[in-house]
């Protein structure tokens, strides 16, 4: 079944209705609660002066694509929002997607700085960016080809380590 997030209030099961007033309601509470529980846990260690941070990030992303979880086959719930046809017809929903990504670059950011600290703030920032674009490219292809995301997200430590060098 698919959401219709513009749907008539309460033309769905009258208990969810209550709770969240809408189906646009219970969608903007379903992603909060990923923002929060899933996406800022993931983050948090991120940036905090550990220089082995974002492989520990990498690897933790990577053995839940390879355990093939159902929950890993589905990708990213907030890139899949801002990817899919409600992204470009709701305001919202760009501007939580695009402030989920650029909270994502930030810790991205914070922990290459960690990593690579004979870097210059600039040098940090552009292979933050290409980290970043790794990571999203690998969360976007596990949903459709899981080798691909698994490669794409391996890339990440040899980027780290080769970034500036030679």
């Amino acid at each position: 079944m698919r959401l219709q997030v513009d749907a008539p209030p309460c033309t769905w099961r009258p208990a969810a209705c209550n709770a969240f007033g809408s189906k646009r309601g219970l969608f903007d509470a379903v992603l909060a609660a990923y923002l929060d529980d899933v996406v800022r846990t993931r983050l948090r260690p991120l940036g905090g002066g550990d220089p082995g941070a974002l492989e520990a990030y990498i690897d933790d992303m990577r053995s839940a694509i390879e355990a093939d979880t159902p929950r890993a086959r589905l990708g990213c719930l907030l890139l899949n929002a801002g990817s899919s046809p409600l992204a470009s017809d709701d305001a919202e929903v760009r501007t939580l997607v695009s402030d989920y990504a650029a909270e994502m670059r930030a810790a991205i950011r914070s922990a290459v700085a960690d990593r690579r600290p004979d870097l210059t703030p600039d040098a940090v920032d552009a292979l933050a960016a290409v980290c970043a674009s790794l990571v999203v490219a690998g969360l976007t292809l596990a949903r459709a080809d899981r080798d691909a995301a698994l490669a794409t997200l391996a890339s990440v430590p040899t980027t780290l380590e080769s970034w500036g060098r030679g």
